[in-house]
């Protein structure tokens, strides 16, 4: 595995130690007999295991340290839980229960990941401004925010913008009691046909006309982006039942659309 720094309590990661089966062993033991310190050693012991399986997920815009700390979660979940009599080694047992918590993350966060670096240059810059505002009376321009913390223009447009909430394109922003408008309805179509927007406009009619336990689910599928199965959980149904209605509403948003 190629090596990348992660934080946690102050202690660098690249130099934990690595428990031996034995080691294991004797430790799990002790842990049987109640010493929370053996507890601790394992745990410790086993973080690079929880780094081994996160870096699988460095290419893909996450914050590593987020990462870690739910994948120890797991860590900490499978050392509770696992018994020597299982007649597997530890790692076998642990790395489905780090796995979920880490894919637990990633599906249940459903806003846009920003990566800490941008949030730490957008915190440096709101801290600039507010610190030359009081001294000069205005606001700087991003000139000047550029000159002073060594930063190109456009970043600065983007790391603000990543402290800002992203939000759906059926979020509703206006209702005179008659049609709601939502913001899909707002969205300029700047490309020279107009095949995509005739496409919206057709699926948001559809979306309107078929039954609203059909549309939340789509919504909750394709714009929120959860599974079948955390669907299911919330409605209190089964997934078998969540796939058939959305296979339904697929059909018939097709069928409305042609």
């Amino acid at each position: 595995m190629s090596k990348f720094k992660v934080d946690i309590a102050g202690i660098d990661t690249n130099n934990l130690k690595v428990l031996s089966n034995k080691e294991m062993v004797e430790l799990f033991e002790k842990l049987k007999k109640g010493d929370e310190l053996a507890k601790e050693e394992l745990i410790n012991g086993n973080l690079k295991l929880v780094l081994s399986i996160i870096s699988k997920f460095r290419n893909k815009n996450l914050d590593m340290n987020d990462l870690f700390q739910v994948g120890c979660v797991g860590l900490i979940k499978a050392v509770d839980n696992f018994d020597t009599s299982y007649g597997v080694m530890f790692s076998t047992y642990a790395v489905p229960l780090i796995l979920g918590e880490v894919k637990r993350l990633i599906r249940s966060n459903t806003s846009v990941r920003v990566a800490r670096s941008i949030r730490d240059t957008a915190y440096r810059i709101l801290k600039f401004k507010e610190e030359y505002s009081n001294i000069n009376g205005i606001e700087p321009s991003n000139k000047v925010i550029s000159k002073e913390l060594g930063i190109e223009e456009y970043e600065i447009r983007d790391a603000l913008e990543s402290l800002q909430d992203p939000v759906s394109i059926f979020e509703p922003i206006y209702n005179d009691g008659g049609d709601t408008i939502f913001l899909l309805d707002q969205i300029a179509d700047v490309k020279k046909n107009n095949n995509d927007k005739d496409m919206l406009i057709a699926m948001h009619e559809a979306l309107s006309k078929i039954k609203k336990r059909e549309k939340d689910i789509l919504v909750s599928r394709y714009i929120v982006g959860k599974t079948q199965s955390e669907i299911a959980d919330e409605l209190g149904v089964s997934q078998a039942q969540i796939s058939r209605i959305e296979s339904t509403a697929m059909k018939n948003i097709k069928k409305l659309m042609e």
